[in-house]
């Protein structure tokens, strides 16, 4: 084996073996998603936000209203098509991948795991799994992955209306509440609400919420670094100069904005180019200018 192929093959199974482990972080996030859900959520009435949360409420209504009866989890399938379809038009197949995998598990755990009230009291239900379905998508988002349903539509949204990601999620989370405080009480939409409280504070702990992010990168290292991040990644940066404070290096800062889904991928690719380099990453609240919106 010549040494040029032996680092091809070598790329390969890193490359294999990350996308393994990030799989594997869908499926956990998954796995947490059906916990919250049949053993706190499901058996108090309070609901989780995004599509599961429209499968919820769907799922209730019909049990309640019609003599037809389906699952939260089949409802949840059947909403995710039209939004995987969408996404892999426009979005991007691995993303869309990812969160094909992550509705998949998501609905075949929550058929698996039975619904069990762990706790008659609905506060302790309405936090508990709001902690646990903010940790599985937490850590799902960190991994650079998707749970799919709203994060495709919001995306698909916002390039076309240029507006804030945020916009989408609020809107559609609210109509969840309000829907859920006119049918079943008022009482179960102000629950709901701390539910999405909890797990929005858990997904800001883990990863972000934010959809745009500015990364700042000083090293010694800037041609490596900017030439690792242009293989993966289809971003402007910027490049200033800068020079450290105690030990009067020369040094060079990179900036560039990114969205949250491509935090993970930037970490990754830092560490290898320059495993000293320094990076503070920040909300970003406004882009203007040129800034690709395609994946």
């Amino acid at each position: 084996m010549t040494k040029g192929s032996f680092k091809l093959s070598k790329i390969s199974n890193e490359t294999l073996w990350l996308e393994t482990k990030k799989i594997i972080v869908v499926i956990i996030g998954a796995v947490l998603n059906a916990i919250a859900l049949n053993l706190f959520l499901i058996p108090a009435n309070v609901f989780s936000s995004g599509f599961t949360g429209l499968a919820q409420l769907l799922s209730n209504i019909l049990t309640e209203f019609t003599p037809i009866a389906v699952s939260t989890g089949i409802l949840l399938l059947i909403l995710n098509i039209p939004a995987i379809i969408l996404g892999w038009l426009r979005v991007g197949k691995m993303f869309t991948i990812y969160s094909v995998v992550s509705v998949v598990f998501t609905s075949v755990f929550l058929a698996i795991i039975p619904i069990v009230e762990v706790s008659p009291d609905i506060i302790l239900n309405a936090v508990f799994g709001g902690v646990i379905a903010g940790v599985g998508i937490g850590f799902t988002l960190k991994w650079g992955a998707s749970t799919g349903g709203m994060d495709i539509i919001a995306m698909i949204l916002s390039r076309l209306n240029d507006k804030p990601v945020g916009i989408y999620f609020f809107t559609m989370n609210a109509g969840i509440i309000l829907a859920a405080s006119m049918i079943f009480g008022w009482e179960k939409g102000l629950y709901t609400l701390v539910t999405l409280y909890v797990s929005t504070r858990v997904i800001d702990a883990i990863h972000t919420r934010h959809e745009k992010l500015t990364a700042m990168i000083v090293t010694k290292k800037s041609s490596d670094v900017k030439q690792a991040i242009h293989q993966k990644l289809v971003r402007g940066i910027t490049i200033v100069p800068a020079r450290g404070a105690f030990t009067d290096e020369s040094k060079e800062m990179l900036i560039i904005v990114i969205t949250r889904y491509e935090l993970f991928e930037l970490e990754r690719i830092i560490h290898k180019a320059d495993p000293d380099a320094f990076t503070n990453v920040m909300q970003t609240t406004g882009v203007f200018g040129f800034f690709r919106k395609d994946e």
